[in-house]
């Protein structure tokens, strides 16, 4: 679910201090990018939502969320459906968010 060596990385770069900062703002700005994801309806603003949380789920070790993104990224493009991934991230980022938000600064410690 979580990529904690990725955490790592950005803790041996930025220190507990600078990781706190990024956690806060990225546990922010994803919320809101659900929030517009789950509302968006057309194509262009699917694949820009999925895009945005892709990346975001990636620079913290998200993985799984980031794949979803990825495919959904790509369905949007193509013109498909994407509501099985579009659903699966609403499901998934919040306990994803939660579990990070709870263990980040133990997984760092130990």
């Amino acid at each position: 679910m979580i990529n904690w060596a990725r955490l790592a990385e950005l803790y041996e770069d930025f220190g507990e201090d600078g990781v706190a900062e990024v956690v806060d703002i990225f546990l922010d700005e994803v919320a809101q990018a659900q929030d517009r994801l789950l509302a968006a309806q057309d194509s262009k603003s699917l694949r820009e939502e999925f895009h945005f949380l892709k990346g975001a789920a990636l620079n913290l070790g998200f993985d799984e969320i980031s794949a979803l993104c990825a495919e959904g990224e790509q369905r949007a493009a193509d013109g498909r459906d994407c509501t099985e991934q579009k659903d699966k991230v609403a499901l998934l980022l919040p306990r994803t968010c939660e579990t990070f938000a709870r263990d980040w600064r133990r997984m760092m410690a130990g």
